[in-house]
Order: structure tokens, then C-alpha cells, then sequence
């Protein structure tokens, strides 16, 4: 009898860990999508299709267009490589209070991060910190709320379970767009 409720903690246990790795799956790829179309806004500005801003040489916005590529595929190879859960386990009350305050850990960890850790020396790495710390206050605010709507609207309308992540990394990506 006792080998069967340790068994049961520690399968409830794995569950929750399947639910923080979603939560930090999701901030990953917000993150990674903000900081791919501010690369290829600088792309764009460095071609002169769009009025130059922030660069003050093409040199200077493709350099920086290549660097924050290359840093927006590694963050959003962490993932798909190292993660791999690409579902929202909401099921049940305990869920949902499990997901919300790892999104909320997870951003203000990183809001933390990008707040105090990151030195902006110029205007590139100030958007950079801006785009970090955006995205962290979207899942500190915007995040919790579509969570809360989501676990109350899926019992009352027959909404799949495969799309709740990608519904969910959209609101997280708008909202982080709102908040920038």
C-alpha cells in the first residue's frame, strides 16, 4: 500500500515538471520569435526599406541583424531540443495553479534577468533588454489571465487540446508586442 502512493507522489511529481518544461517551452519561443523580427526589422532597416532608427551604417544593422539571428535560433533550439513538450497539461484545478505560478517564476526570473544582468550600452542591446523584459511582464500579467480563461472555457466548448499551445504562444507573443 505504501509502494503504491510513492509511486503515485512520484508520477504526479513527473507531471509537474511536464507542466513547468511547457511553461518555460512557451516563454523560449516568445522570446526567440520577439528577438527574430527585431533582427529582421534591422535586416529590413539596414536595406534601407524602412527610415534608419536605431543604426547609424548598413554595416552596422547587418552586423547586428546576423548576431541577433543566430541568438534568436539558439533560443528557440532550446525548446524544441532540449524541452520537447508542446502541450499545455490543464486538465484539472491543480494544473492550472501549477502552470500559473511557473509562468509567473519563470517570468520573473527572467524579468529579474534581463532587468539587473543585462548592461544596454547602446540603443541595439537597450530594444534587446526592452524585447526581454516585454516578454517577461506578458507572462507575469497576460499569461495567467488566458490560462485561467482557457481551463474554464474548455470544459464548456469542445476545444482541442493540440491547439491550446499554439493558441497560447500567440496570445504570448501579442501581448508581449502590447507591452513593448
Amino acid at each position: 500500500m505504501k509502494y503504491q502512493n510513492i509511486n503515485n507522489e512520484i508520477s504526479s511529481l513527473s507531471f509537474q515538471k511536464q507542466n513547468l518544461f511547457s511553461m518555460l517551452g512557451l516563454y523560449f519561443f516568445s522570446l526567440g520569435s520577439s528577438i527574430l523580427g527585431y533582427s529582421a526589422y534591422l535586416f529590413l532597416e539596414s536595406f534601407g526599406l524602412v527610415q534608419q532608427k536605431i543604426i547609424s551604417w548598413n554595416g552596422q544593422g547587418l552586423f547586428w541583424f546576423l548576431i541577433l539571428f543566430c541568438i534568436a535560433i539558439f533560443i528557440l533550439f532550446i525548446p524544441i531540443e532540449f524541452l520537447n513538450i508542446f502541450k499545455i497539461y490543464n486538465n484539472s484545478f491543480k494544473d492550472l495553479l501549477i502552470n500559473i505560478i511557473s509562468v509567473i517564476v519563470i517570468s520573473v526570473t527572467f524579468l529579474v534577468f534581463f532587468q539587473f544582468f543585462i548592461n544596454a550600452r547602446n540603443q541595439i542591446l537597450f530594444d534587446l533588454v526592452d524585447i526581454g523584459k516585454s516578454t517577461s511582464f506578458s507572462g507575469f500579467i497576460t499569461i495567467p489571465l488566458i490560462l485561467f480563461i482557457h481551463h474554464n472555457i474548455k470544459n464548456r466548448i469542445n476545444f482541442s487540446d493540440y491547439f491550446s499551445f499554439s493558441l497560447l504562444l500567440f496570445a504570448w507573443i501579442i501581448s508581449s508586442q502590447i507591452f513593448l
